[in-house]
C-alpha cells in the first residue's frame, strides 16, 4: 500500500518550517502530521491568515501512508519504550514520545480499522463539525464505526475524509489508433489485442476485486467458492499480464512495453500531466474507492471511547476549513486527489478544469457504483490469499 509516494514541495516544506520555528509563547499550537503533497501550501498560509496569528502551525509530512500508521503505533506505547525512538522527518529529527503527539495524523481508510481496533485513534464529535452534514453519505458511512473498527451506521465517528481517489484504467493511446477501440471498462482488459500488454497491481484484493466487478459482483464478496467462473476469468487475465506490481506498474507503460495499466488514480493523474500519450478511464461498471482523513490520535494513555476528551477548537477550524467549499475546490485542483466536498455539488457550478476531469472527478453513474474496499476477516482474507498464489504460479 506505498501508492502516492511523492516529494512534497520545497514551498510546503518551507511554510512547515517557518511556522513551527515562530516563538509559541501562550498561543495555541496546532501540530498536523500529513502525507506529503496532499494539502497545497497554499493551504496552509490561508489558513493561518484565518486566525489572526493567534496559533501556532506545525504541519511536518512523511512520505507513505503505512508511516503515518506505525507512528500512530509508536505513540501508543508507554513512553519507557518510546525514549531514544525518533520521528524520520525531513530536515528534523523529534522525539517519537507523548510529548510530541500530532494533534491529527493523515490516515488512509485502508488502515482505519486496525487503528480503531488497536485503540490508536480517538473519536469526533460530528455536532462539533460545521461541514459534517455537508459530506456525502457515502464518506459519512465510511467512518462511522463500532469499537472493533467494524462499518456501522450507529457507530461513533472516527476520521474527517479530506480527499479521495479512484482505480483506474490507463492506457497509451498511440498504440489504440489502428484498432478502432480504446479501453472503457474492466471487460476490455480480456480482450487478445491486450496478451502480454497488461500492467496490473500487485494486490489480491485489487486484482481479485475488479476481476468479480466485471462478473457483476462486488469487489466485498466474502465468499469465493461459489463462483467457480472466477478462477477461470482470473487465470485468462493473468495470462494478459507482463508485469505485476505497486509501485513500478507505469513504467512500461511509458516505454510502449505495455498498453494497458492498472493503477491509482494520483500516480495516474501526474503521469498523464508529465505524458500525453497517457489517458485513462474510470470504469462505468465500478471500481475501487480510497480516502484520506484527518485522524484524532489517542496516545498511550487508556481513554473512554465513549466520553473522549473533546478535540481542540484549532483542530475543528482545520476539520471545517478543508471542508468548506472554497477550499475543496482549491484542494482538489492543487493535489491529484478530490475532496468529498465536490460531490454534493452542482457541478456546473465548479471550475471547468474540474468539470472536465473525468478522471479527479467520474461521473455519478461511476461514484455510485464503486466501492471503498472493507477489510476481510482473517478466514476470508486467507481464502483470497490461496486464490491469488494458485493463480499467480500457474
Amino acid at each position: 500500500m506505498n501508492r502516492r509516494s511523492f516529494l512534497v514541495s520545497l514551498s510546503t516544506l518551507a511554510v512547515a518550517q517557518l511556522l513551527s520555528g515562530c516563538g509559541t509563547g501562550d498561543r495555541e499550537t496546532l501540530k498536523i502530521l500529513l502525507l506529503k503533497s496532499s494539502i497545497p501550501a497554499q493551504a496552509m498560509g490561508e489558513f493561518l491568515k484565518q486566525l489572526d496569528n493567534r496559533a501556532v502551525l506545525n504541519f511536518s509530512p512523511l512520505a507513505q501512508l503505512d508511516e503515518l500508521f506505525r507512528l500512530l503505533q509508536q505513540w501508543k506505547k508507554p513512553s519507557s519504550n518510546n525514549s531514544g525512538r525518533r520521528w524520520n522527518l525531513p530536515g528534523r529529527n523529534r522525539d517519537a514520545g507523548p510529548s510530541n503527539l500530532a494533534d491529527l495524523v493523515t490516515l488512509g481508510n485502508y488502515w482505519l480499522e486496525r487503528a480503531i481496533a488497536q485503540e490508536l485513534i480517538l473519536p469526533l464529535d460530528p455536532t462539533t463539525l460545521a461541514q459534517w452534514d455537508n459530506l456525502p453519505s457515502q464518506w459519512q458511512t465510511l467512518v462511522r464505526r463500532n469499537a472493533e473498527g467494524k462499518l456501522d451506521p450507529e457507530g461513533q465517528v472516527w476520521g474527517a475524509p479530506y480527499r479521495w481517489g479512484t482505480t483506474v484504467i490507463a492506457y497509451r493511446a498511440d498504440k489504440f489508433k489502428n484498432l478502432g477501440w480504446t479501453p472503457q471498462d474492466w471487460s476490455d482488459l480480456w480482450r487478445p489485442e491486450l496478451r502480454d500488454r497488461l500492467s496490473l497491481l500487485d494486490s489480491p484484493r485489487e486484482v481479485i476485486g475488479l476481476t468479480l466487478k466485471s462478473l457483476g459482483h462486488s469487489y466485498n464478496r466474502d465468499r469465493l467458492d461459489d463462483l467457480p467462473e472466477l478462477k477461470e476469468q482470473l487465470l485468462a487475465l493473468h495470462r494478459q499480464v507482463r508485469l505485476y506490481s505497486n509501485d513500478t506498474y507505469l513504467q512500461p507503460l511509458l516505454l510502449g512495453d505495455t498498453w494497458v495499466a492498472v493503477g491509482w488514480s494520483t500516480d495516474i493523474l501526474a503521469t498523464m500531466q508529465r505524458n500525453p500519450k497517457i489517458r485513462a478511464v474510470v470504469p462505468p461498471s465500478g471500481t475501487a474507492l480510497w480516502s484520506e482523513l484527518w485522524v484524532r490520535p489517542a496516545g498511550p494513555n487508556p481513554v473512554n471511547t465513549e466520553t473522549p476528551p473533546p478535540a481542540s477548537s484549532l483542530v475543528r477550524q482545520w476539520i471545517d476549513f478543508c471542508w468548506n467549499p472554497e477550499m475543496a475546490v482549491q484542494l482538489s485542483q492543487l493535489s491529484k486527489a478530490a475532496s468529498p466536498m465536490l460531490l454534493n455539488r452542482d457541478r456546473g457550478e465548479l471550475p471547468q478544469a474540474l468539470q472536465s476531469n473525468g478522471i479527479l472527478l467520474p461521473t455519478a453513474e461511476a461514484i455510485a457504483n464503486s466501492e471503498f474496499i472493507e477489510p476481510l476477516t482473517r478466514e476470508i482474507a486467507e481464502t483470497y490469499q490461496a486464490l491469488w498464489r494458485e493463480i499467480r504460479l500457474s
